[in-house]
């Protein structure tokens, strides 16, 4: 029988944690993730489905809605990215799929990405660096998708100015905590 262990995306066993200049960077390894894309026709009946399920409707264009355990966020027309606590919720994509039937398609993608946050006064000199997303006008809620050190990552504002994840590959882990950190010794 196999031993396997788990690793986090920086290849550690636990979740890599950085404080500098009153800004912290954290790798949060602890969250589920399943996609959501309706099918053709069955738009309202997915979205429906998945308020259901969630106890909250999936958030507009550019948007993140939260209700513990879960939060979604949009990532284009009727589509979108569940997360939920991976303790407790391992089979995300197959608790999904149950709740929206034929109505939509999902797919797991907890292996798929990386989930940094990053926390602290300095988060809109860090992100002005790093990418071209207004975040001074991100309010807590907003989610995006932007290009972030030359990788497409998506970016979400949890509490408005002092708080964002930064979601990307998990195959670029290294070098995205690398432009964090980078970005924010220039900025503090």
């Amino acid at each position: 029988m196999h031993d396997l262990k788990p690793i986090t995306p920086l290849w550690g066993t636990v979740a890599q944690v950085d404080n500098i200049g009153g800004m912290r960077i954290s790798e949060c390894p602890d969250w589920a993730l399943a996609s959501v894309a309706s099918r053709r026709g069955k738009e309202d009946a997915a979205a429906a489905a998945a308020a259901k399920f969630l106890g909250f409707d999936l958030p507009d264009v550019a948007r993140c809605a939260t209700k513990e355990p879960f939060a979604a966020f949009w990532m284009g027309p009727h589509q979108w990215m569940i997360e939920a606590p991976h303790d407790t919720h391992e089979d995300l994509a197959a608790q999904v799929t149950a709740a929206v039937g034929e109505n939509a398609s999902v797919t797991e993608q907890t292996d798929g990405w990386v989930r940094f946050d990053l926390e602290g006064p300095h988060c809109h000199s860090v992100l002005e660096l790093l990418c071209n997303a207004n975040t001074r006008a991100m309010d807590q809620g907003a989610a995006l998708r932007t290009q972030l050190a030359h990788l497409g990552c998506f970016l979400i504002c949890r509490k408005t100015g002092t708080h964002f994840s930064v979601i990307g590959p998990r195959s670029s882990a290294g070098s995205l905590r690398n432009a964090l950190i980078t970005a924010v010794k220039s900025a503090t």
